[in-house]
């Protein structure tokens, strides 16, 4: 994050889930999620150079790799997209 959060975190998890005033944002309850569409972006196979030691690392940090590496693009083209609008 790019700011310092302002929560103060170990006091919330000492909290009790009645104690959490919710009145700002209501839990979601089983109606919401019983509507609820998930909406996954479609995926397109591409070819491309990477270097050989990043693309190692990535393995090496097993299954699931290429997702990681989706997630850092899109984190990355989110943060673009905001500074430029």
């Amino acid at each position: 994050m790019s700011k310092e959060s302002g929560t103060n975190w170990k006091k919330l998890a000492k909290m009790k889930d009645e104690d959490i005033d919710l009145t700002e944002m209501p839990e979601l309850d089983d109606a919401f999620f019983n509507q609820a569409e998930l909406h996954v972006p479609p995926k397109q196979a591409v070819t491309m150079r990477l270097d050989a030691d990043v693309l190692e690392w990535f393995r090496e940090q097993g299954k699931g790799y290429q997702t990681r590496i989706n997630r850092l693009l899109r984190a990355y083209m989110v943060s673009q997209q905001r500074r430029h609008s």
